[in-house]
């Protein structure tokens, strides 16, 4: 579930960037590490630099143990004339099946310099929470853009 969270925030920071699959330049790299004990881990990354001179770098690392606990934590750093995308988190799973989640980023635009700090997290014990934060070029305090 969390390599298809990352897939998606991926796909999302790209698109978002101006990237387009068909002008995209792009390389990657997987290490699936495994020591025959039940325990394993797997490091990835990726790069890609479109036609507008747009990129995106992303490294993730996931590790499962014997006892079905495991851990990721991923980043991705984005950017292009409409702006810059930073976004950082971990993720973890027990034994017993609980999972905690924190991811933290940051967008900012080219056109404004207006920047979000934005925050999420998850464990079974306080559910799902989201924090925002938003700043002008001169860093202080804005609202922040509502969803459609």
């Amino acid at each position: 579930m969390n390599r298809i969270l990352s897939l998606t925030a991926l796909s999302l920071a790209l698109a978002g960037a101006g990237f387009t699959t068909q002008s995209a330049e792009a390389a990657s790299r997987r290490v699936v590490k495994t020591d025959g004990q039940g325990n394993a881990s797997v490091v990835s990354a990726a790069a890609v630099k479109g036609p507008n001179g747009g990129s995106a770098v992303r490294a993730g690392k996931t590790s499962v143990a014997a006892d079905g606990s495991a851990q990721h934590e991923s980043g991705i750093r984005a950017r292009s004339a409409k702006g810059s995308l930073q976004s950082s988190g971990t993720s973890s799973r027990d034994a017993a099946g609980n999972v905690t989640q924190v991811r933290s980023s940051t967008i900012t635009s080219a056109a404004t310099g207006d920047t979000m700090k934005a925050s999420s997290a998850y464990s079974k014990d306080t559910g799902v929470t989201r924090n925002a934060s938003c700043y002008n070029a001169s860093g202080a305090s804005i609202a922040c853009p509502t969803r459609p």
